[in-house]
């Protein structure tokens, strides 16, 4: 990628041509060779990071005018903190391919020009500045330099998205995204909430998500589906959801099968490998047979549902997830949380647009699970969570 980007980028090929050893990892300009001076007035050599903010797949610019330095501050010749430098102590998370950069410290230093702030060109102008603060003492005393030409392009490929991803490293939460770096997903169901959850699913890092349906896309589905709907002849109406969702997000990441099989069709084979899975099926009798699969399989899983019911000129009811880990699902099934038969009349099979609800139901699924995972802060065996519409309040039930 550091080869792409300096291709597009004038301003990091200058820094190659001046011999800068630089890598990309996480989104990050991480600038490795940093000669400088500890509180000893000795040469110690260290590492700038700077964040990569993406204009589009290929062009990047400085976010701002700070710099990570993975080590202590910097000393002059005078035996003084270089001066100037602003910021403080930091910490910022990188990929194993960079394990030798650990980050300790954030600069902050802004140009003038006329008495006035203003911010860096580019990297180029970025680097060299900070370059001329904290090396110079360094080059002067010793005679090193930063232009080492070492190829050390450390950067993590990620494999699992079409695009980079962006959006983790401006949040500086890359380390947590590796949580679901193993993750195999199941979504078995793919109507108003199982779309959400593969929505949701889709921009999460997982290795990869299997979705499983059988039925058709036809235009109530549209009114509770996450996204475009491609009505250029009619192109998704009355094709499988399979095939709808497959090209939805066959250019946003690799590692997505979609099959149009559900219940009686699905074999346990379909299954293997899977970390977790989440069933979100309207009928008892398909869900009973699914838990049985799932449970037989060890196969920890979230069940969502939604128990909706119309008063008058309003509906009221619940949202329901319900979380059945590895080693108690069986536990879990016989509190009776879940449905297992077909209730008459379930509002919901009449196919009202509850497209809210069904986001939230998937919201919430996707939420514990990441809080299962350890992205989310949160008390781990909470396995039933109820929200209700009257009051918008989570009920979660005493399971003592």
């Amino acid at each position: 990628m550091l080869k792409t980007l300096a291709s597009h980028n004038p301003d990091l090929q200058r820094l190659l041509e001046k011999g800068y050893a630089l890598a990309v990892d996480s989104n990050h300009l991480v600038v490795r060779d940093i000669p400088y001076l500890d509180s000893a007035g000795q040469l110690q050599w260290s590492a700038f990071v700077g964040k990569l903010v993406f204009e589009d797949q290929t062009r990047v610019r400085p976010e701002d005018h700070q710099l990570d330095f993975a080590a202590p501050r910097p000393f002059g010749l005078d035996g003084q903190v270089v001066r100037g430098l602003g910021g403080g102590a930091a910490q910022l998370n990188l990929s194993e391919r960079c394990r030798d950069v650990v980050v300790s410290q954030r600069f902050s230093h802004k140009l003038k020009e006329g008495g006035q702030p203003r911010p860096y060109v580019d990297h180029f102008e970025k680097i060299e500045s900070y370059v001329a603060m904290v090396c110079g003492p360094a080059m002067a005393r010793f005679g090193v330099n930063p232009y080492t030409f070492r190829d050390c392009e450390g950067e993590t490929s990620n494999t699992v998205f079409k695009l980079r991803d962006t959006l983790t490293s401006r949040a500086e939460i890359s380390d947590l995204a590796r949580l679901f770096e193993n993750d195999v997903i199941a979504i078995i169901g793919l109507g108003g909430t199982g779309g959400y959850v593969l929505d949701f699913m889709v921009k999460t890092p997982v290795r990869e998500i299997r979705g499983f349906d059988p039925d058709s896309f036809f235009v109530h589905n549209a009114f509770r589906s996450p996204g475009r709907l491609d009505m250029e002849d009619g192109a998704e109406l009355r094709q499988s959801k399979a095939e709808v969702y497959r090209k939805r997000y066959e250019n946003f990441r690799h590692g997505l099968t979609i099959k149009p099989l559900f219940n009686d069709e699905m074999s346990a084979s379909e299954l293997d490998g899977v970390t977790f899975a989440f069933v979100c099926v309207d009928k008892g009798s398909s869900r009973k047979r699914i838990i049985d699969l799932l449970i037989a399989k060890n196969i920890p899983f979230i069940d969502v549902g939604m128990g909706l019911k119309r008063h008058g000129v309003s509906i009221s009811g619940t949202v329901r997830t319900t979380y059945f880990p590895h080693d108690s699902g069986n536990t879990v099934r016989s509190k009776g949380y879940v449905p297992e038969t077909d209730p008459p009349d379930d509002v919901y099979k009449s196919n009202i647009q509850i497209s809210e609800l069904n986001a939230l139901n998937a919201a919430l699924a996707v939420l514990r699970f990441k809080q299962i995972r350890g992205f989310y802060a949160g008390p781990a065996p909470l396995n039933q969570l109820l929200l209700t519409l009257d009051n918008l309040s989570l009920l979660v039930p005493n399971e003592d």
